[in-house]
């Protein structure tokens, strides 16, 4: 697919080498029919230097987890996963597969099979089960790895399919070369910061939501935060269809707000895309996956459970998790927990 966009949309989103600040143009936005004469997008050269794989998360440093850790209380802690089940939200429509789980060893059936070769009385008396289980890299909570998604043909830093994608997944920017995630977490609940359980259907959130729900919640944002978005959408996580149905989310100005000027160095939200559809963006499907992804080097996290610390009106905390270290993987399945912070 071709990119071509806006001239201000894309001093919006296109960034220098060697800097994580796009250029910001002034202007009415041109229409979308001419665009076409406007230069085609690139993926952002990182200021770590050509070998960077990891994006934004080189903010991760010894001194800023020491930071955040000795803050923390202890006193609760808040699990952000999804549970994974048979039926779940996916994106089977999309071809992809769904989550399956079977069984491997059953107690009686060992019994019967004895598939170590110990004996019917050794089986009996040591009762195995065994599972196997198999899904979709994007299914439940997890996060975006940078080779996500690219513009053509290049991921973050220019890292090219061409070169650097083999039968067994990209040699460079996989999901394994993530450290630890331990940082500043911010929750912005923009769905009761509007007095509602849920957005509506297709909600874009706006800069403007944003900053009025960190006023509400007297919370700033610092450079480096994992900031994650609450929808709302969470609560029909049960009901597959309903939580797939026209989900809201996040608009690429209010991607640009956290990013540009909020210093996070992690985006995620409680539903299973981040933004919303169809894209505000004439001829990019995934304008934010592509402005965060490809070109901000921001790592990005989806259903991600946010409704306890809503509840709770916990909007500042430790983020503690980490990926499944899957070489050569665009994404990986995510168990993070929120511990408060004095």
């Amino acid at each position: 697919m071709t990119f071509r966009i806006s001239r201000r949309l894309l001093g919006l989103i296109l960034m220098s080498a060697g800097s994580l600040a796009a250029h910001a143009h002034g202007g009415p936005q041109r229409p979308a029919a001419m665009a076409d004469h406007a230069p085609a997008q690139q993926v952002g050269v990182s200021p770590w230097g050509p070998d960077d794989e990891i994006g934004r998360l080189n903010l991760i440093t010894p001194q800023s987890r020491a930071a955040v850790l000795s803050r923390l209380k202890g006193d609760k802690v808040y699990d952000l996963a999804t549970d994974y089940y048979v039926g779940m939200p996916s994106w089977q429509d999309a071809g992809d597969p769904k989550y399956q789980f079977w069984m491997t060893h059953t107690p009686r059936g060992t019994e019967i099979d004895d598939p170590m070769g110990v004996g019917r009385d050794m089986n009996t008396a040591r009762s195995y089960t065994g599972t196997a289980f198999s899904m979709y890299s994007h299914t439940g909570t997890h996060i975006d790895a940078l080779n996500h998604f690219g513009i053509h043909g290049k991921i973050w830093n220019g890292f090219a399919a061409d070169e650097h994608l083999g039968d067994r997944g990209w040699k460079r920017g996989g999901i394994e070369k993530f450290p630890p995630l331990i940082a500043r977490g911010v929750m912005i609940d923009v769905a009761a910061a509007k007095g509602v359980e849920e957005l509506p259907d297709q909600y874009r959130i706006t800069r403007q939501d944003l900053k009025a729900a960190l006023a509400r919640q007297k919370t700033t944002l610092h450079s480096g935060d994992i900031v994650l978005i609450r929808t709302g959408r969470m609560k029909h996580y049960g009901d597959p269809k309903a939580y797939m149905a026209n989900p809201p989310g996040m608009g690429l100005d209010a991607a640009r707000y956290l990013v540009e000027e909020g210093g996070a160095m992690i985006v995620g939200a409680d539903n299973l895309s981040f933004e919303t559809f169809p894209s505000e963006v004439a001829d990019d499907y995934v304008p934010l996956h592509t402005y965060l992804l490809a070109q901000q080097g921001v790592p990005i996290i989806e259903l991600i459970a946010l409704d306890e610390l809503s509840r709770d009106k916990v909007y500042e905390f430790a983020f503690i998790g980490g990926p499944l270290k899957i070489r050569g993987g665009d994404a990986a399945p995510l168990r993070p927990v929120a511990i408060p912070l004095r």
